[in-house]
């Protein structure tokens, strides 16, 4: 099976950082706002820390890209790209829809990703050219016949700045006002997977928000591009997309009408 060791690796670095986070979960640091004992600084850090240790000891030669710890260099060709915590708002907010993002990129392709959700204990896991899972269990996205039938989702619309959230507005349009999902981050990407949702665009992610996102969504059938519909890699643009149905890709492309 291709990449064993580190999958393996991946579901050991999954679980320390949902041993560091969880404790800090709901907790009351959070209410004095102080930069540096908010609960998603101290859970941030300390799952960051446990897996950058875990990957430094089973794989010295890669390199670490993380959210909150920068990037180490290696000499393989290959980094491991970390977001402790995606969706800072969330757990701030008690909700139990943020992930950590775990992800393996091979000259700038990422070849495995992992959504993790410490709390409900939920995990995806995409390793290319295999079928996505969830808890161990093969997963599909769904088909979507027609836009107009399409549950849209995206974490909110200040996160897009004028342009954009024109261009936003007028795929929404085109698609299912009723199922609508605003917020959620990495989770819609994982309930897209899971065959829940039908379409996440979002502006403005950098390389440890979408690289896990890719090997889970199309594991599953799904696709994953930019706004103009080129495939995603590490020096994209942050203009991202998710389709459970890849025959869609073109009504959404031609919805947004952008060319970034």
């Amino acid at each position: 099976m291709a990449y064993e060791a580190e999958l393996a690796l991946a579901h050991r670095l999954a679980d320390a950082a949902g041993a560091a986070i969880r404790p800090l979960f709901r907790t009351g640091l959070g209410s004095e706002r102080k930069a540096d004992r908010s609960p998603v600084t101290e859970a941030d850090r300390a799952a960051e820390e446990a897996m950058r240790a875990l990957i430094k000891a089973a794989f010295p030669d890669d390199a670490i890209h993380g959210e909150e710890f920068g990037a180490t260099t290696g000499s393989s060709g290959r980094t491991w790209v970390l977001d402790p915590i995606d969706g800072t708002t969330a757990f701030m907010a008690g909700r139990p829809i943020f992930g950590t993002l775990i992800a393996l990129v091979q000259q700038g392709w990422p070849v495995l990703g992992v959504i993790d959700q410490p709390i409900l204990k939920e995990r995806w896991v995409g390793v290319t050219g295999q079928p996505t899972t969830f808890n161990g269990q093969p997963v599909r996205t769904r088909p979507c016949r027609d836009l107009a039938d399409a549950a849209l989702a995206t974490t909110g619309p200040h996160y897009f700045d004028q342009h954009d959230g024109d261009h936003f507005m007028a795929l929404a349009a085109r698609t299912d006002h009723k199922r609508m999902v605003m917020g959620g981050d990495c989770y819609n990407y994982a309930m897209l997977a899971s065959g829940h949702v039908d379409v996440v665009c979002e502006a403005n992610l950098k390389l440890h928000d979408y690289a896990a996102l890719i090997p889970v969504v199309e594991g599953a059938g799904g696709l994953m591009a930019d706004w103009n519909g080129e495939p995603l890699h590490a020096a994209s643009s942050g203009h991202v997309l998710a389709l459970g149905d890849p025959a869609r890709l073109e009504d959404v492309v031609e919805a947004l009408a952008c060319h970034h």
